[in-house]
């Protein structure tokens, strides 16, 4: 253990003897590992985000009859759920659940007497859904159908774009009208009690939301699309849906927020490659930085290589110093690059910097950095394992020459 000891303190001693070179290196590793985990970071809030966001959008599971999930319907509600009532019953004895939501979904036309436009709509639990959504879904203006006083007859909440389009307003009257099972027209006279925008542009321009009543009126059925379970932990998720498929049996399919998140999983297989490939690019410059200043150091301290050879020291105990050597400035740089990284993301919390929207989008976000400690022990490790391994293939020429070939070299 002691002899150990000997060898690091000679290789810390070795790199103290050139400063701006050794200085030179840990700034570049620092500035390495922490443009990666900076990026590593943004990437990871962004999965958080938009996995928060989608599971609070659908439920973390969703419980309908197995056609449902094919989107082709020859009626309205052909594969929907006949006893709703009963089967949350069912759902909410499961410890894991915490909220069960029915959802409607239907579309159809909504008028305001001179201008006619497409919805599309879901008739939800007014108490619950917006609650359920949180912040992901913004009040513009008006109440939401919770607030809304159901003597005042049905009520609707429009997403921003569509009311632009209808010239419509909190207490305006529209029209809509739809399919009912039986396949007839049936039409209702709603109040808008609000205006509300989901952050996303094309969805907003068709965005309508009923009470679950209201719906089934319109639709004349007793019926819903399909019931949104929501647990206390996001993940919980698959074991949850592997345990409810047992219960609920064949006749009903379950599935998990993550099957539904198309956007989700596009925008991470994007973001891996992205940051992925920029981390193997800093990995590559750390690498030939560390390689580089080890390099110079075999070549001008290869004199000192042939006497220590002469002194009785092996190639293999050189090579070791070398290799303690790099890394030491491996680690060094880490550890800098992830106090950095660590307060660049603590700054940002209290900037509050804001991004731009992005395509498709109507508003900005907060540029937050999240800290893994996973993610900076495996940064620390790999910049330390690499500028080792760089170190040992750089020394392993100069330790293997003859003493007197080292002690000859100008």
């Amino acid at each position: 253990m002691f002899t150990k000891f000997q060898w690091l303190s000679m290789a810390l001693k070795n790199t103290m003897r050139n400063r701006r070179r050794s200085l030179v290196t840990l700034a570049i590793t620092a500035t390495g590992t922490a443009a990666a985990l900076l990026g590593g970071g943004f990437a990871l809030y962004t999965y958080q985000s938009l996995a928060e966001a989608s599971a609070r959008d659908t439920g973390h599971l969703i419980v309908a009859m197995p056609g449902h999930f094919d989107g082709s319907e020859d009626v309205p509600l052909q594969h929907g759920l006949q006893d709703p009532a009963g089967l949350t019953r069912r759902l909410l004895a499961e410890p894991a659940v915490q909220r069960v939501l029915p959802r409607l979904q239907f579309s159809g036309l909504v008028s305001n007497g001179d201008k006619t436009e497409i919805f599309l709509g879901t008739g939800v639990d007014a108490t619950q859904e917006f609650l359920a959504k949180g912040p992901f879904m913004t009040r513009i203006s008006g109440e939401l159908l919770d607030g809304y006083p159901a003597a005042k007859g049905p009520g609707i909440v429009l997403g921003k774009g569509l009311a632009k389009v209808l010239n419509a307003q909190p207490g305006s009257t529209l029209t809509i009208m739809s399919t009912t099972v039986g396949g007839s027209l049936n039409a209702l006279d709603v109040t808008v009690t609000g205006i509300v925008s989901s952050g996303i542009t094309d969805i907003d321009k068709r965005l309508a939301m009923v009470d679950l009543g209201t719906a089934q009126t319109l639709l004349d059925t007793r019926k819903v699309s399909s019931l949104s379970v929501y647990l206390d932990e996001i993940d919980a998720s698959d074991s949850t849906a592997v345990l409810l498929r047992q219960k609920l049996g064949a006749g009903l399919q379950v599935r998990t927020w993550l099957n539904q998140a198309q956007f989700y999983q596009s925008v991470k297989n994007l973001y891996n490659r992205i940051f992925g490939f920029l981390g193997v690019i800093v990995l590559v410059i750390v690498l030939f930085s560390v390689t580089n200043t080890l390099a110079m150091a075999v070549l001008e301290r290869t004199r000192e290589i042939g006497t220590l050879r002469a002194m009785g020291a092996t190639p293999r105990e050189v090579m070791r110093v070398f290799t303690l050597e790099g890394m030491l400035l491996g680690s060094g740089g880490a550890m800098l690059g992830m106090a950095v990284a660590g307060g660049l993301a603590f700054a940002l919390l209290f900037l509050g910097v804001q991004m731009p929207p992005p395509p498709g989008r109507t508003g900005g976000y907060p540029l937050v950095v999240t800290v893994s400690p996973a993610m900076y022990l495996g940064a620390a490790a790999a910049v330390t394992i690499l500028s080792a391994l760089a170190s040992l293939l750089v020394s392993r020429k100069a330790a293997n020459q003859t003493v007197v070939e080292a002690l000859a070299h100008v």
